[in-house]
Parts: structure tokens; C-alpha cells; sequence
């Protein structure tokens, strides 16, 4: 059974930054696509980003952005700490949402919710006007 724990959420103003850290108890973690995706109140759940898994080579890149996040997030990973980060810089109040990890071995579509298989529980972030 994969877990994943996101940390690194929480309050920060118009024009600020965030690190949020998602920790995955797996073994060949290596092996994971990993994903960011985002829900705000009343809305439906979003892709943010992704990171393919490690090893391959891909067609566009191994990272993938939402069009609202693209030039201000960043999705990287530490295989060696088996966790996946996203930087998230010049936050808007748009941004305010709850943050999920989410991880899958098989997803040809990096935005396509129903491919990942694991999912932490969420973090929040909240940015202030």
C-alpha cells in the first residue's frame, strides 16, 4: 500500500511562495508518476502538475503544467528521498486551494485524475489579497 503525505501548505500573501513536499512510503519510488493536483471551495478538482517517472524518455518532456500555474510552479523530485516537491512562486488568491499528491505506475495522460492510484490527503493553501 502506497502512502503519501503532503506538507508545506499554509497562509501566505498576493506575490508570495510556497515549497510543498508530498513523502511517499514506496518502494521504487523511481518508478511513480507523480502528480499535483488542486481543489478549491466549490469547484472541481485540477490538474496542477506532473513528473513522469524516472528513466524514460518522453515526448514533450517529463513535466507537465496546467495552463494557470505554467512559469510560476515547479514540479521536481528526490528519488533518493522518495519525495516530490512543488514550488509554487508569485501565489495569487487564485491559487487558495487544498494541495494532493497523487501517484500512478500507467498514465499516458498526465492531467487524467482517474489514472493515478494513490493520493495523500491533502494540504491547504491560502494566499491573501
Amino acid at each position: 500500500q502506497v502512502q503519501l503525505v503532503e506538507s508545506g501548505g499554509g497562509l501566505v500573501r498576493d506575490g508570495g511562495s510556497l515549497r510543498l513536499s508530498c513523502a511517499a512510503s514506496v518502494s521504487a519510488f523511481s518508478t511513480y508518476t507523480m502528480g499535483w493536483f488542486r481543489q478549491a471551495p466549490g469547484k472541481e478538482r485540477e490538474f496542477v502538475a506532473a513528473i513522469r517517472r524516472t528513466g524514460g524518455v518522453y515526448f514533450g518532456g517529463s513535466t507537465n503544467y496546467g495552463d494557470s500555474v505554467k512559469g510560476r510552479f515547479t514540479i521536481s523530485r528526490d528519488n533518493a528521498e522518495n519525495t516530490v516537491y512543488l514550488q509554487m512562486n508569485s501565489l495569487k488568491p487564485e491559487d487558495t486551494a487544498v494541495y494532493y499528491c497523487a501517484a500512478g505506475r500507467t498514465i499516458p495522460l498526465l492531467t487524467d485524475m482517474a489514472r493515478y492510484d494513490y493520493w495523500g490527503q491533502g494540504t491547504q493553501v491560502t494566499v491573501s489579497s
